[in-house]
């Protein structure tokens, strides 16, 4: 997608985010796409590339459930369709329906349903009853139920026709799973099962117009229900059936017959109660819906996760079925389990006692396990999403017997993404609330017939123990390093292992060989992770063969060890499992000093200094401490505000350092490097410059004029002059929402031309042009002549605050026309545009 105007074209290049850590959150439709939430936003990705296509803005509470219709289970029925519809649905209870139209991939918000949920959504489900309609149902933590007919546009440019077919209270348990089917026997009848934080399941009968009644209530899990799936009717003899599969906390999984015993004229006292044996015991209840009987029974228990089974799908029926011979509902359930394990069961063909035949994922006490399973609409790959917020996919690669092989999926933080840094040679760091440290690159593709070069996540430096505020990449030459500061008062300084710097080589480079010196400097090969989850300690490249002999770890396997970790270097973009363990870097340095959690760090473009701030109330604890990079003694502490400084900048040159804070003010300081390695600081402006908060601030890459961005929703630009006294050169007309972020990048140093990208609140881009007139003796201040080129679409946006904006440099070229924009927020998403200035 791009945005184009007279001078610029904006396109987005790459989107990484994680998945809520929620229960039904990710659906796979007919359509072959996925989608799940981050925060407030819905994600479309593509399995088939392994990347985020877009995000849909709509909601303003975190987006609990997501649903395609179709989905892979009706995609045989999909093939002629020209538009697909999903439904969301978030913890406030608002529900919307979006429409993809496949001609030209564009998203269009439908309508958000009429009669909200009081609470959070907890399940949509629905069924196609033709290619133009469907019936869906949607409960909620209020303890409703509410069922829906929508019948879709034959043609463009007609709107859906929406009903509420029944409103359901089911009582103070909400319910947390649903799932829909068409009774068999062509009776026209629907039947609906439900199940939540009790250990029944409840079965509810209805007509296509509505008046649903509770039918029965199966009994058999000794814990809360979390996942129901009935499979399309199975035709076998005369007899027609469907089958209705349950997961239970319990870590069972039982699949129920339903079966039509015929009208109730034709039945009338054949059935005799008194007769009450194992048989009837097995069979189970029977209900009445309208005037037919169905007999229900339990078809098989099977015992096999060791966890909560969180998820139970059938497989979808051939895409190959005939549209005269009808479809293939093949015998085969896919289980997702908090063991970190998904299975494929089946029955045997002799016995027809069903059996795991495939078990994909990990037994692992190391980190929590999957919420949810799902199948490719051609079954030929298999889905899950985890408690780190990723996913996890396997294909199905054998030929004559299964062999499933993990594949590359997007990955992204699952909490606030805070901050972002440009490294030199092209890569990005992001860091988040998620608590790690994340680097994205893009790969260089060496396949022809590929699509080119993409953009991965290559390496997660820093898995933490505490929520991660702010980082900063160390500019110039030496290997590559960064700090970090998370929701503690020290600092951490990480060093990039030989294994990164090998897969980086790998991933951008042309040559296949690694240049020897680098290899001989770098003498760590990686990084394990400590027990607490706080420091990371240096595995030593000599020391690769010691690794192997403590896997065996004595035959105990206890819950506090954590796995040695096995850093190679890679050679094609890594999975999830081998960025969570194998791809860290080790820390060399703990920087002591602040008094309160770490809230702010940069360094200077030498790559000499950095300077740090933390959270503050007073002037005492709002230092900005200054530290040496590669000493890492602490060489300054400037004293200006008096509470936190919330954002602070080099000026290009690294003569000036900037600060905004809380306090509304911002400070300049000159810094003079006298020789000895001594640092002279000395503050030289400070001015109260906006009405609230100061968020952002970033200095023009050709002069000291720089840019400040307030939660009184103004950005100002002013001007340093040679006396070091700072005036206002210009303020841009009000913007809608609090501005939060800013970047300022030059295009060319003879004209004094520039971008600055600012970001809000609300989640909203722009990007402003902006000329500096320098000022000689005639003109006693300098100007700045302004024009908004360009306000981005909300589907390319942030759906929450902006909290970081970051141009990548241009590299050795002041007049390259071809920018990169990185930005992160609150919605758990890193962003990358690629800016071209025509």
């Amino acid at each position: 997608m791009s945005i184009n105007n007279s001078k610029t074209e904006v396109k987005r290049l790459f989107i990484g985010a994680g998945c809520n850590r929620i229960v039904n959150n990710v659906s796979w439709g007919a359509s072959d796409l996925v989608s799940f939430g981050a925060q407030n936003a819905v994600v479309i990705f593509c399995p088939k590339s392994a990347q985020i296509l877009t995000t849909l803005p709509g909601h303003k509470a975190v987006v609990n459930c997501t649903h395609w219709l179709p989905s892979n289970k009706f995609a045989f029925k999909a093939k002629q369709l020209e538009r697909h519809y999903l439904l969301s649905g978030d913890a406030d209870g608002v529900i919307i329906l979006w429409e993809l139209s496949l001609a030209d991939n564009k998203w269009r918000h439908v309508l958000q349903l009429p009669k909200s949920h009081k609470k959070g959504v907890t399940c949509i489900t629905g069924f196609m009853v033709s290619q133009t309609d469907a019936i869906f149902a949607t409960s909620s933590s209020d303890g409703t139920v509410f069922v829906w007919d929508v019948v879709f546009p034959t043609s463009s440019g007609c709107e859906c026709k929406l009903s509420c077919l029944e409103t359901l209270v089911v009582g103070s348990r909400p319910m947390v799973t649903l799932s829909l089917v068409q009774l068999p026997g062509n009776t026209g009848l629907i039947a609906l099962a439900m199940g939540g934080l009790d250990n029944k399941i409840y079965l509810y009968c209805g007509e296509r117009t509505g008046k649903f009644v509770r039918a029965c209530e199966l009994k058999g899990h000794t814990d809360w229900i979390r996942s129901l799936d009935f499979s399309l009717p199975i035709f076998s003899g005369e007899v027609d059936s469907v089958l209705l599969v349950s997961s239970s906390q319990d870590k069972g999984i039982r699949i129920w017959k339903l079966t039509l015993r015929g009208s109730l004229a034709n039945i009338e006292g054949t059935y005799k109660r008194g007769e009450i044996g194992l048989a009837s015991y097995i069979e189970g209840p029977v209900f009445v819906a309208g005037s037919f009987s169905y007999q229900i029974s339990l078809e098989s228990l099977l015992i096999g996760h060791e966890d909560w089974v969180y998820s139970v799908q059938w497989q979808p029926p051939s895409l190959a079925a005939e549209e005269d011979i009808g479809f293939y509902q093949p015998q085969s359930i896919l289980s997702a389990s908090m063991d970190k394990t998904m299975m494929i069961w089946q029955p045997e063909r002799k016995t027809g006692i069903w059996m795991n035949v495939v078990t994909v994922g990990e037994l692992s006490h190391c980190a929590l396990g999957f919420y949810g399973g799902h199948w490719s609409p051609d079954a030929r790959s298999i889905l899950a999403h985890g408690y780190g917020g990723s996913f996890h996919m396997w294909k199905n690669i054998g030929v004559s017997s299964d062999n499933w092989q993990p594949q590359k999926v997007p990955s992204g933080h699952f909490a606030a993404v805070t901050d972002i840094a440009w490294a030199r040679c092209g890569n990005l760091l992001s860091v988040s609330h998620d608590q790690t440290t994340r680097i994205f690159a893009s790969w260089h593709n060496r396949d022809p017939q590929s699509d080119g070069d993409s953009w991965n996540e290559i390496a997660r430096p820093q898995v933490h123990g505490h929520d991660i505020n702010c980082a900063t990449v160390i500019q110039g030459k030496g290997n590559h390093r960064f700090v970090s500061g998370a929701e503690e008062k020290v600092a951490r300084v990480f060093e990039a292992p030989l294994s990164f710097l090998k897969t980086l080589h790998y991933a951008t480079s042309e040559q296949s060989s690694f240049p020897e010196d680098v290899q001989a400097d770098v003498q760590v090969l990686g990084a394990n992770m400590s027990a607490l989850g706080l420091s990371q300690k240096p595995i030593y490249v000599n020391a690769t063969h010691e690794i192997q002999e403590n896997l065996g770890n004595d035959g105990l396997d206890t819950l506090e060890s954590v796995p040695d970790a096995v850093p190679v270097a890679l050679t094609e973009p890594p999975i999830e499992d081998q960025l969570a363990w194998h791809t860290l870097w080790p820390e060399s340095h703990k920087l002591y000093g602040h008094g309160n959690e770490l809230f702010s760090l940069c360094c200077d473009h030498e790559g000499k200094l950095v300077a740090s701030s933390c959270k503050a109330q007073s002037a005492t604890v709002a230092e900005i401490w200054l530290w040496q990079v590669g000493s890492w003694k602490a060489v300054g502490r400037l004293q200006s505000h008096s509470l936190t400084v919330t954002q602070m900048e080099f000026s290009h040159d690294d003569n000036l350092l900037l600060a905004v804070s809380r306090d509304r003010q911002f400070s300049t300081f000159k810094i003079n490097r006298a020789g000895n390695d001594e640092i002279d600081y000395k503050l030289v402006a400070r001015q109260e410059a906006h009405k609230r908060i100061i968020w952002a601030c970033s200095w023009n890459p050709f002069g000291h004029e720089f840019a400040t961005g307030s939660r009184d929703k103004t950005v100002k630009i002013w001007g340093v002059e040679k006396t070091s006294s700072v005036k206002p050169l210009l303020t841009l007309p009000q913007f809608d929402s609090s501005v939060t972020a800013l970047s300022w990048v030059g295009l060319d140093r003879q004209r004094n031309d520039g971008l600055l990208a600012v970001g809000m609140e609300s989640g909203l881009l722009q990007i402003w042009s902006l000329h500096v007139e320098r000022s000689d003796d005639s003109i006693p201040t300098p100007g700045v002549a302004t024009a908004q080129i360009i306000r981005l679409d909300p589907f390319m946006c942030h759906v929450s605050a902006v909290n970081r904006l970051a141009w990548k440099n241009p590299e050795n070229n002041e007049n390259s026309a071809n920018l990169q924009l990185a930005s992160c927020g609150a919605d758990h998403c890193v962003r990358l545009y690629e800016v071209i200035v025509h």
